[in-house]
Formats: structure tokens, C-alpha cells, sequence
């Protein structure tokens, strides 16, 4: 673990253990590693011989879980690219067992000021996953045209004053650009004038900016179909999503799929020609228990969906 961090805690750990049901010689990927905890637990899990597949566009949470599963090395593989990447690494010919997504910012980037993902500690505006890809928080706070601004914080943050917002950022950076975090939360509070908000005035906007930067919900919609494709029969795809846009891409994905009919209802005959690939398991999704919720306030806001991959014949 890198000096001065703190633990970072995998939620929901033995749920997902007990939805992906790792196995000895089994093999799992695990989409977004981050500090390695999941990978972790179904690597000790899955003894002596399931391994994992991980991948991460974090070079910093690569450096963390490289160090804390040095002992597993022999049975897991690291690669530094986005879930998204899963046909480039994977082949159909060999599916895996069990495939788990775990969406969303870690704690350990917003624990690092540097990553500019917090309004409550002063960094850049930044809130890249992958530092290396060229669009980050400072260009779309501060080149964004008002409309699209307004759009983002809307359709990503679900924020009703999203208009509001958008021109009091336009008509600040007039003047001279917003650099920091801190800057732009105070920006954003200026604009909505509610001081006894349950939640800080920024949260909505920083998540919809944060969704903005890295592509989120677009890279949700392209993985889901890919993960499915690469399960066996009988593998299980996990999903943990931390807020409502997420939570409802991977319910209406599972109910498409789960179907052998996506006609219309109001249709009489089928002509979709729709073969169902996956069995929910999870009819409702799963969250995290009190005392977990207690340790670990980010698990307050997991949801966790599972689907299993059928076979030809279901």
C-alpha cells in the first residue's frame, strides 16, 4: 500500500463471493480491480487453482493491488486498460466463469486531492480514471458551450438547477479559468443559494462531471453485452452500481436479456427474433447490510445485480 493511504474497503466483499461462487480452477474476471479487494477474496476463495483476470486504467490502484496480491501473482493477470477492452483479452473459445463489475469512483481516488474527484479537499479539476486520456474536468468546466454544460449536469447528475449552474460556471470563467475543486464547488453553491441542503450543493454536478469525463454510462452500456458473451453457461455476472443512472442501464439490460421477446407490448405476433441469454438472479437488487454500512459509508449507496448466462437450450 502506497505511504499515508488509508485502507480502502471492497463492498459488499462476501456478497459478491456469494454471487459469483468462485470455484478451484475456475477462472473470473474482475472489470475494475481497483485496490484489489474483490480480487482478493475470490482468489482466496477459489483455491488452489482458479485464477483471476483484472483490469484496471488506474496506474495508481495498480501499483496498490500489485503490492497486496503479490502472494497470488501465479494466478492472476493484471492488464492496465478498461473493461471495455475485454474482446482484445479474451477469447470466445474459452469463456469464464464468473465476470464482476464494480462501477464507479474508489475511495482512494477521492481520498487523493490530486485527482480533483472531491469538493470537500482543494485539487485540480481533474477526475480522470486514466490520468493519460486528454479530456479532464478543467476543459469541460471551462470550454463547455452553457447548452452542453447545462445538458451534462442534468442527464448525468439529475440536477433540476442545472441551468442555474451552467451560466453562473460561464459567466465566472469570463474572467479567468476555474482551476480547483474547491473554486467550482463554491461557484456551484453560489448558484443554487440553498444553504441548509441534507447534501453538499455540489454533489450532483461533480458526479455529473465525473460521469462526463470518463464516459460512464456509455462504457456501462458497451461492457454489459460484451461480459454476457464471454460467460460460460452457468457463469454468473455481478454488478455493483452507486447511483441511480447506473443501477437502471444494468436493470433494463438484465430484463431485456432475461427475455425471449423484446417486441413491443402492444405488438400481436413477435418479429424480434430475441433469444434470452441470461437468468436474473437477483430480482431486486442487493445492498449492504447495517454493520457494513457502518464501516464503510460508501457501501450506503451500492446496488448489486446479478444474471446468469443460459445455454442454447436455457
Amino acid at each position: 500500500m502506497m505511504p499515508n493511504s488509508k485502507p480502502h474497503f471492497s463492498v459488499m466483499q462476501q456478497v459478491v463471493i456469494d454471487a459469483i461462487l468462485p470455484r478451484s480452477g475456475g477462472v473470473y474476471v474482475d472489470g475494475t480491480l481497483g485496490a484489489g479487494g474483490h480480487t482478493e477474496a475470490i482468489l482466496s476463495t477459489s483455491v488452489p487453482d482458479g485464477k483471476v483476470i483484472a483490469f484496471e486504467i488506474d496506474p495508481q490502484a495498480i501499483q496498490i493491488a500489485t503490492e497486496r496480491l503479490q502472494s497470488f501473482s501465479g494466478r492472476l493477470k493484471i492488464i492496465r486498460d478498461s473493461y471495455c477492452s475485454l474482446p482484445n483479452y479474451l477469447a470466445e473459445e474459452e469463456p469464464v466463469d464468473g465476470i464482476l463489475l464494480d462501477l464507479g469512483v474508489s475511495s482512494m481516488q477521492i481520498d487523493n486531492p490530486e485527482r480533483g474527484f472531491s469538493f470537500q479537499k482543494e485539487g485540480p479539476l481533474d477526475m480522470r480514471f486514466n490520468p493519460n486520456q486528454p479530456i479532464s474536468a478543467y476543459e469541460i468546466v471551462n470550454q463547455y458551450p452553457e447548452e452542453e454544460l447545462a445538458r451534462i449536469l442534468y442527464v448525468y447528475g439529475e440536477e433540476r438547477k442545472s441551468r442555474q449552474i451552467a451560466a453562473r460556471i460561464c459567466f465566472i470563467r469570463k474572467n479567468k479559468p476555474i482551476r480547483t475543486t474547491t473554486e467550482l464547488a463554491s461557484i456551484i453553491a453560489e448558484a443554487i443559494k440553498q444553504p441548509h441542503q441534507k447534501i453538499h450543493p455540489a454533489t450532483k454536478s461533480f458526479q455529473a462531471i465525473r460521469i462526463a469525463v470518463n464516459g460512464e454510462l456509455d462504457a456501462i452500456e458497451q461492457v454489459l453485452p460484451m461480459a454476457v458473451n464471454y460467460l460460460k453457461p452457468g457463469g454468473r455476472l455481478a454488478v455493483i452500481s452507486f447511483h441511480s443512472l447506473e443501477d437502471r442501464i444494468v436493470k433494463h439490460f438484465f430484463q431485456s436479456e432475461s427475455r425471449n421477446c423484446i417486441c413491443p407490448p402492444s405488438q400481436p405476433v413477435c418479429t424480434c427474433g430475441h433469444t434470452a441469454s441470461i437468468k436474473v438472479i437477483t430480482q431486486h437488487p442487493q445492498t449492504a447490510n447495517q454493520d457494513e454500512i457502518e464501516n464503510n459509508i460508501r457501501s450506503r449507496s451500492a446496488k448489486l445485480r446479478v444474471a446468469e448466462k443460459i445455454g442454447v437450450n436455457g
